[in-house]
């Protein structure tokens, strides 16, 4: 270490000559050899370095940067720096073009059906039968006017029209989500930011900008978003999995395995490094270009080059080849994982060997129902077309005793296809194909609006899953609290400070101790910048409880900045840097007269264990006995505790020169012995906002429990702050030892029965480390003492945290306190770290659920009377009143509209006044069922009242039984009239699927279910008054109208009738 120090010193003046570099020559090292650098290992690296460069300063030189000042941050030179060694961007995958979305949107099977059955209708409709056979083929019209009876191709032309516009609207959507899905992906891009030293100051810069030469502070949590050489390192360890596989913590240091490389996590320590190798020329940009990601043309330049120089880079291809079968880091680039990806990301996940979640509740509701739907619509289309034919048949060659003569045969076949079109047209509306786009479009807009609320979705289903949580595992600190930490009471010098003592009041020794200890103590990347506007608080960068402990020493009239400038970071001797297991940090230094000093803090009831001596009043250190520490933890930390107040331990201990030089690697021997300075209360006040949220919880049904690795005291405290805890509730707090000494058995195994016992009444587990996080929520999980299957969300923001936040049914990452490991092990990442942003993803998740139930009330209606409309019609009259083109207009209303209409309706607060749904529970409730059947019944008694009676009603002639390519009648033009307009009205019944009656609620807050239901009533108009022949339909009178729109709005008042005697019984019930 001392050497390091001293290369740091002798390397000030590349400062001085920095601006000069940074204009002029090229640089002393090229991208080939950076490359081939970063593709060695350990040893091989370290001896490469030291042959070709001396050390990692000479390194340095060439690429014209100083180790402590950084870049100079001038464009020119940034630039420059960018078009020799490339930008830190790689490139994504193209985007499919609108033309490829068409062709795959073609690919559905009944449409693929019904484009054929169509180009044969097509086909036949042009041959007409010799002058004077008509007679002996049956009906055929040949029309009132010349030529009439040449138009039956129309139908053909308008089918293949209708499976275009269907096409093309259903490529639209694909093309729209996916574009939304690339601007979020961005989004999420632009929120990735890192620390680097540019001109001497610490700042940061987000990662695409990122470049060769640049200095970069690594700390723990971090994802490194580039290659690069440590500078200097404390106590550094990098879980490298994603590239090598191997799951063991690697250690880095400069002396046996410096090199640092891109998408791997920073597991503990801090350190600093040279940025090397950027974008596609780091490790993780090298497995993309493999992979594909990085684009085709440059993997197919590369293969030339190694063809030609087979022998020259043998070991970098086997290098490479490893890599590409650990493909996981490309998966950890992807911040976004959403359908985009499409199978690509199945593969990517399968390669990866990562854990696949399981398909949400809903998907899989939706999948079965779809299923179900899809094969009752194959028997009702297969069994209309074997009647028509029966029918046809039976009638023709045996009531009417005709022959089958040849000349007649594609008159027949024109029959049959026309037969075989309705069936086929009768399964597409059977089909519910809307109902993925109806998920797509509500999860799509969800998204997009949960942005406004703090919600960065990167895994869509988490949207939808939120919606059945029943359990939140909570961290305290910055998501229940306000992570605006300040010491407000201290034990020093055996005095208990109710409020910060003035300096005068400590002795002198005592208050150096302090300032020393905590300066050093604390990770250099802390600290206290001042208020961004005039009158604000103090800025407070980095660890938010090290920032407590720095102001304390503002607050004592000290400067820590001095002592720093005093010790660089490169002069301290070693640091046992925090973590869950540690619960505190130490420092050592080395003195001038070789001796050395550990400094200590961490959790008060830890650090306190190992101190045997403690500074008295006078400053003097006295003898600290387990009496005395009972003393301290009854009148000093347990006081503090019960008022909410994390307690802090701060401790040093000296080991004299001219002794051995103590093992450093043996902690447990070099951390005890511990002289106290002082214990410190620091306070973080509960957010105002969030004792209504959990209330809010608490009364949609959801169980909220805190997860902290504060003490129990504390804990409880600010969980009764809260709301969490009640007073006089038979709820259990445990910390992680009695937790998991009740959960395992004699053998240290952890058994399922024993958590059941515990979870249910557990609110508050403290002292908890990540792995009794992870334990709590995989038996929450797994439990079965329920009647349904608990769904878990949970929230963390160490690196940690990762295996429970993955566990979890949604986990929550913290965006601003969050590592990046725990962001990308997250589902959703708070953008405000704030648990009231949780009970806005409840909303919007409930709200997704019931969009899509809103879609399959109004979906399921049109279905269950367009099959039997079109089976019930073609039975009795031998043909669909229902038309091929007016069922896949029907269709597209159906399907794309309104699910665009139903799928986009805000969420309100009235959906957190129920349970949740439970994933055991039928995804149509009684209620909807209710309002199906009833619906259906009032349509089906209207169609058909319409269609054996309208003509004399209306006093036109009957639809019924006409012939082939037969002009469109004013009858069935009536009968499909009223039809849409009732699906149309009943779009506004299905805005509410809990029996409430005011379905017009909130109507005009969604601009896009007015706009949709408005367009689509002009549509029907033009359809209706200019179709014609392709559609099938006669222009109608204002009377006629009048009629339809009655008998369409009759849905409205149909609803409010079945309604009025079954309200009480199913209000805000069954859901």
């Amino acid at each position: 270490m001392g050497d390091m120090a001293n290369n740091s010193v002798a390397y000030g003046g590349v400062k001085n000559s920095l601006k000069e570099a940074n204009h002029d020559g090229d640089f002393g090292i090229t991208l080939a050899e950076l490359r081939a650098l970063m593709e060695l290992r350990s040893t091989d690296a370290l001896r490469k370095i030291q042959e070709s460069y001396g050390d990692v300063y000479g390194i340095c030189t060439r690429l014209k940067t100083s180790p402590n000042e950084g870049l100079s941050g001038n464009p020119a030179d940034i630039e420059r720096r960018e078009a020799v060694f490339g930008k830190n961007f790689i490139p994504p995958k193209k985007p499919k073009t609108f033309l490829q979305l068409v062709w795959e949107a073609l690919q559905d099977v009944t449409l693929i059906i019904l484009e054929i059955a169509a180009l044969v209708s097509l086909g036949l409709s042009f041959y007409q039968p010799p002058e004077g056979d008509n007679a002996l083929c049956g009906q055929v019209s040949v029309g009132e006017e010349e030529g009439e009876g040449e138009t039956g191709w129309i139908e053909g032309a308008a089918i293949l029209l209708s499976v275009v516009c269907v096409v093309l609207v259903t490529a639209f959507n694909d093309w729209s989500k996916e574009k939304q899905f690339r601007g979020l992906q961005s989004r999420i891009e632009q929120e990735q930011k890192f620390t680097v030293i540019r001109g001497g100051q610490v700042i940061q810069i987000p990662v695409a900008d990122i470049t060769v030469g640049d200095i970069a502070q690594v700390k723990y949590g971090d994802l490194l978003p580039a290659d690069g050489i440590l500078i200097q390192g404390n106590d550094l360890k990098i879980d490298e999995s994603s590239l090598t596989g191997e799951s063991d913590h690697v250690k880095k240091s400069l002396d046996k395995d410096p090199l640092l490389l891109s998408g791997t996590h920073v597991m503990e320590g801090s350190g600093r490094m040279v940025v090397t190798a950027v974008g596609v020329n780091s490790q993780t940009g090298i497995i993309f270009t493999l992979l594909g990601a990085g684009g085709e043309e440059e993997e197919k330049k590369d293969e030339k080059k190694k063809e030609k120089k087979n022998k020259k880079q043998d070991g970098a291809i086997e290098n490479r080849n490893k890599a590409k079968a650990q493909d996981g880091a490309a998966m950890e680039m992807q911040p976004l994982k959403s359908e985009e990806g499409g199978d690509g990301d199945e593969k990517d996940k399968k390669k990866a060997n990562l854990p696949k979640k399981e398909k949400s509740v809903l998907q899989g509701k939706l999948t079965k129902l779809a299923v179900q739907i899809g094969k009752a619509g194959l028997l009702m289309s297969a069994i209309t077309v074997i009647i028509l034919v029966l029918y046809f048949v039976i009638d023709t060659f045996w009531v009417q005793k005709r022959q089958w003569l040849a000349e007649c045969t594609p008159i027949y076949i024109q029959y049959f296809v026309k037969f075989f079109i309705i069936g086929v047209t009768v399964l597409v509306v059977a089909v519910p194909e809307g109902l993925p786009l109806a998920v797509t479009i509500s999860l799509a807009y969800s998204v997009k609006k949960m942005m406004k609320d703090n919600n960065l979705v990167r895994h869509l289903d988490a949207c939808e899953t939120m919606g059945n949580a029943t359990a939140i595992c909570s961290d305290k600190t910055g998501t229940l609290t306000m992570n605006r930490m300040t010491v407000v009471q201290a034990y020093i010098n055996e005095k208990h400070y109710k409020k910060v003592p003035e300096p005068e009041a400590i002795p002198p020794n005592i208050l150096s101790y302090l300032v020393t200890g905590i300066s050093v103590n604390c990770a250099y990347t802390s600290k206290i910048l001042p208020p961004e506007k005039e009158g604000g608080l103090p800025r407070h960068v980095g660890n938010k409880t090290e920032c407590a402990l720095l102001g304390l020493l503002l607050d004592l009239k000290r400067d820590y900045q001095d002592v720093r400038n005093e010790i660089p970071e490169e002069a301290l001797y070693r640091v046992y840097t925090f973590n869950s297991v540690r619960k505190s940090m130490s420092t050592v230094l080395k003195n001038s007269d070789g001796s050395f000093r550990i400094f200590s803090k961490g959790a008060s009831e830890i650090i306190l264990k190992k101190c045997f001596k403690i500074l008295s009043a006078n400053g003097e250190a006295k003898v600290f006995r387990p009496r005395d520490r009972d003393d301290i933890v009854k009148t000093v930390i347990e006081p503090m505790a019960s008022e909410g107040l994390r307690t802090i331990c701060l401790a040093f201990r000296d080991f004299p020169a001219g002794e051995p030089e103590p093992e450093w690697d043996n902690e447990n021997d070099i951390v005890t012995g511990l002289t106290c300075i002082a214990v410190v209360g620091i306070e973080d006040p509960v957010r105002p906002e969030v004792p209504d949220a959990i209330k809010k919880c608490q009364r949609a049904g959801i169980t909220v429990r805190m997860v902290t690795g504060d003490n129990i005291n504390t804990a409880r405290a600010i969980a009764t702050k809260c709301g969490i805890l009640h007073p006089g509730e038979d709820f259990l707090c445990l910390e992680g030892k009695d937790f998991n000494r009740r959960i395992r058995n004699e053998k240290g195994e952890i058994e399922q029965e024993r958590i059941d016992k515990i979870w249910p009444k557990l609110r508050v587990l403290a002292r908890s480390s990540p792995t009794d996080k992870h334990t709590l929520v995989k038996g929450i999980i797994d439990s079965t003492v329920s009647e349904q299957r608990q769904v878990v969300a949970v929230t963390g923001d160490g690196t940690n945290d990762g295996p429970a936040l993955k566990k979890a049914d949604v986990g929550f990452a913290m965006g601003i306190a969050g590592t990046d490991v725990a962001k990308e092990a997250s589902d959703i990442i708070l953008t405000d770290d704030n648990f009231t942003s949780i009970v806005k993803a409840v909303m919007w998740g409930r709200n997704v659920y019931d969009s899509i139930s809103k879609f399959l009330q109004f979906q399921l209606t049109v279905n269950v009377v367009a099959v039997i409309v079109a089976f019930t019609g073609a039975c009795i009259t031998q043909d669909s009143p229902l038309k091929a083109v007016q069922m896949l207009w029907v269709n597209l209303i159906m399907d794309t509209l309104a699910s665009l209409a139903l799928a986009t309706e805000p969420p309100t607060e009235s959906l957190l006044l129920r349970k949740p749904y439970g994933r055991n529970k039928p995804l149509i409730s009684r209620t909807m069922m209710k309002n199906i059947l009833g619906h259906a019944f009032y349509q089906l008694v209207v169609v058909f009242t319409l269609l054996f009676a309208g003509e004399k009603f209306f006093d036109i002639d009957s639809g019924r039984n006409a012939p082939l390519h037969a002009p469109p009648s004013e009858h069935y033009t009536i009968v499909f009239n009223t039809f849409v307009l009732m699906q149309l009205f009943n779009e506004i019944n299905a805005r509410k699927i809990h029996g409430e009656r005011n379905v017009f609620e909130g109507i005009f807050n969604n601009a896009i279910f007015c706009t949709i239901v408005l367009g689509t009533f002009v549509v029907q108009i033009l359809i209706v008054q200019f179709g014609g022949k392709p559609f099938s339909c006669s222009e109608l009178s204002i009377e006629q109208w009048l009629w339809s729109i009655f008998l369409g709005m009759g849905t409205l008042l149909w609803g409010q009738a079945a309604d009025l005697q079954m309200l009480r019984h199913y209000f805000l019930k069954d859901k």
